[in-house]
């Protein structure tokens, strides 16, 4: 084997044990391999190994990559942030979106539809504790809806033709524990299912927190370098 399909392999042995003591199945998760800075080579190879679920957090390597890999079956996540004015490009390719945490996304993201088949979107929560007193003073996190305003854009969603909303995603605030953050993400996820009873996803957890992710509900785990290897450096 490999050295990838190694690390691939021992992600997976962790993550089903994760899952076995949240007594939880672990065929209900999803492993999305963040590719993020490597070629379209290893994403190949992934796909050699089984992979079908690939994240992606910048367009301007996302889009490239999915048309050069256009033959294979495999089904992109764009994770990261999300610009209104590339929401369009992004919809071609991108069959999960992570990271709706504001209007102006939401609406691009409506107006690109054009008839399409509607795009599963998770709705981005900042898991800061001050992320609701941050959002009344109008100061920005770092990145996600704070969560007193998550049933205003998600009712936003809802009311947009073209996106089904499956659930919600968030990243642990740095310096924090992640558990704790995770377990404030799956209030949210319940609260939000009293509106939207299908968003039951939980996009959750990455190479360094995914086991935490899954003890508070996880679904969807997003994981790069525990698989990946350490990213290339930049050019």
């Amino acid at each position: 084997m490999s050295e990838l399909a190694d690390r691939l392999a021992a992600t997976d042995a962790r993550i089903a044990e994760a899952a076995r003591a949240a007594g939880r199945d672990p065929g209900e998760l999803t492993r999305i391999v963040v590719t993020k800075f490597h070629a379209a080579s290893l994403v190949r190879e992934l796909a050699d190994l089984g992979v079908r679920d690939v994240g992606e957090s910048r367009h301007q390597e996302a889009g490239p990559k999915a048309a050069e890999l256009a033959a294979l079956d495999l089904r992109w996540h764009f994770i990261g942030q999300l610009q209104s004015k590339k929401a369009r490009q992004v919809r071609e390719y991108a069959r999960v979106i992570h990271s709706l945490d504001r209007d102006s996304v939401v609406d691009a993201l409506g107006r690109a539809a054009d008839g399409a088949p509607p795009v599963d979107v998770f709705l981005q929560v900042d898991l800061d504790p001050d992320a609701d007193a941050a959002a009344e003073a109008g100061e920005a996190g770092r990145g996600g809806a704070a969560p007193s305003r998550v049933p205003r854009l998600a009712e936003r969603i809802l009311a947009t033709a073209g996106l089904n909303l499956v659930g919600v995603m968030a990243v642990a605030p740095l310096g924090a524990e992640p558990r704790p953050a995770f377990a404030r993400l799956r209030e949210v996820s319940t609260a939000l299912r009293e509106l939207a009873p299908g968003a039951t996803a939980i996009s959750a957890g990455m190479s360094g927190d995914y086991a935490d992710a899954v003890l508070e509900g996880a679904t969807h785990l997003r994981i790069g370098t525990a698989i990946t290897g350490n990213r290339p450096p930049r050019g």
